[in-house]
């Protein structure tokens, strides 16, 4: 008996040596390439994009087909199709039809597209949040720096500065030379970005391209791309706080894939982020892609003004209805005399900023000029025009802002602690030019000082 069991055994053993070689082969030989198969009602020429960009991108192909675009039957020809008169139609993209080495590079598959998506274009599936999202401060942000900005008023910086940097966030000004766009306008996904179409900023700021991820505009991070640094460090702000402490231990937690509209606080995250305060639904307040709506105070400008009142762009809001809204999701966590009394301290603040550190700085600013001792043609090229800048539109800030989200050490340390000092030497200096009549110290070589101060034609019209 045990000589036939050990007879069987060996048999056993045999068989699965020459058919798996091992479990290790085995799961080798089961291994597949994962698959995206296209079942639906796609057209002809959708067909050709996902498939030739699944070899061209396959970056771009993993991102779309892991999106609820793509759960959708949502496909490149649905965004990216255009008219053949639309000026942003890629030319060369229309060059891909030619390829004699390409099964896609037929007549049949050619059909005219965009490289550039914009809100126009989303807005044929998201009319509200499109329309919700060129009255905010975002799309128009193109007209208002160009209303308050030194640097581009004065040219005080290169067009290449502003095109690394400035315009990276702000958006540019999409222009075309041949059918194709020019490499000074593009690549950019500002979130004011004048497009081709008419339409104002980028979608893809915030839900960037190609997933379009609910998820991702939800974090922080995503709005941490360009709220950071000296002069707007709401990220840095967020992080100090007790939210963002909340965030960082339990983020992993959250439900961030819920339905746009159903969010909810206690339910879906513990803590808020940037999302959730200025634009998610929550309690009787309706979701909003016009970041300007649920604000009392416009707490980046020099002197801090009702949203209302700020002259480069006045909302068409009232502010006490927007506190209102503010305060209703502020109390889905927290009680009514907590939330009054923070903004009871945040309008205290906002009163001294004002009174004890702009106004009077704004005084000296204007009488040196009026006496002659300033030069007010151009700017930053005289150190008391920097400190008189970097007072409100770094420290200053800071002071706010960290007071508004609940950081204690960017309102104290790297607010108002930073406001004495510069304030001071500030003062200082100017008291001096005013006693001995002396003029400013002026850079005889301010470095790169050579922008293109004409406004955008797209936004303020031909200048006549």
């Amino acid at each position: 008996m045990k000589k036939f069991m050990l007879v069987v055994w060996l048999a056993v053993i045999f068989s699965f040596v020459m058919t798996g070689s091992g479990s290790c082969e085995t799961q080798e030989t089961m291994a597949k390439e994962k698959e995206f198969r296209i079942e639906r009602s796609i057209p002809e020429a959708g067909i050709a994009c996902i498939q030739c960009h699944k070899q061209e991108h396959p970056g771009i192909f993993a991102d779309w087909a892991n999106s609820r675009h793509a759960n959708a039957n949502i496909t490149c020809i649905d965004c990216h199709l255009a008219e053949e008169f639309d000026p942003d139609v890629s030319k060369s993209h229309y060059k891909q039809y030619e390829k004699s080495d390409s099964k896609y590079g037929r007549p049949e598959y050619k059909v005219p597209v965009t490289g550039v998506v914009t809100p126009k274009d989303c807005s044929r599936c998201h009319p509200d949040e499109a329309k919700q999202y060129s009255i905010s401060k975002h799309a128009n942000t193109i007209e208002i720096i160009w209303k308050i900005d030194p640097w581009l008023n004065k040219g005080m910086n290169s067009d290449t500065e502003r095109n690394a940097g400035c315009y990276y966030c702000h958006g540019t000004v999409l222009k075309t030379k041949d059918g194709e766009l020019t490499s000074d306008s593009w690549p950019n996904v500002g979130v004011g970005r004048v497009n081709l179409d008419g339409s104002l900023g980028s979608c893809s700021s915030c839900h960037t391209r190609h997933r379009f991820s609910v998820m991702e505009a939800r974090k922080p991070e995503a709005c941490g791309q360009c709220h950071l640094g000296p002069d707007h460090p709401q990220i840095e702000i967020f992080m100090e706080s007790k939210h963002g402490a909340i965030y960082s231990a339990f983020g992993d937690e959250y439900n961030w894939n819920a339905a746009p509209g159903t969010w909810s606080a206690g339910v879906d995250f513990r803590g808020p982020t940037c999302a959730s305060c200025h634009m998610s639904g929550t309690g009787m307040v309706k979701t909003s892609h016009d970041v300007t709506e649920r604000l009392s105070w416009e707490l980046q400008a020099p002197l801090t003004v009702r949203p209302s009142d700020f002259k480069p762009f006045p909302a068409q809001t009232n502010w006490e209805l927007e506190r209102d809204k503010m305060k209703e999701v502020c109390k889905q966590c927290h009680g009514k005399k907590w939330v009054d009394d923070h903004y009871r301290k945040t309008d205290q603040v906002v009163e001294e900023y004002n009174t004890i550190y702009f106004a009077p700085a704004k005084q000296m600013l204007d009488d040196l000029y009026s006496k002659g001792l300033l030069d007010k043609s151009r700017f930053f090229d005289e150190p008391l025009e920097v400190e008189y800048y970097e007072l409100w539109h770094h420290e200053g800030r800071r002071a706010r802002m960290g007071t508004a989200m609940m950081a204690p050490d960017y309102a104290w340390w790297h607010g108002f602690y930073e406001c004495k000092k510069r304030y001071n030497g500030f003062m200082k200096e100017g008291r001096e030019l005013i006693e001995h009549n002396k003029k400013a110290y002026k850079a005889p070589d301010y470095p790169n000082a050579t922008g293109d101060t004409t406004k955008p034609a797209e936004i303020f019209g031909e200048k006549k």
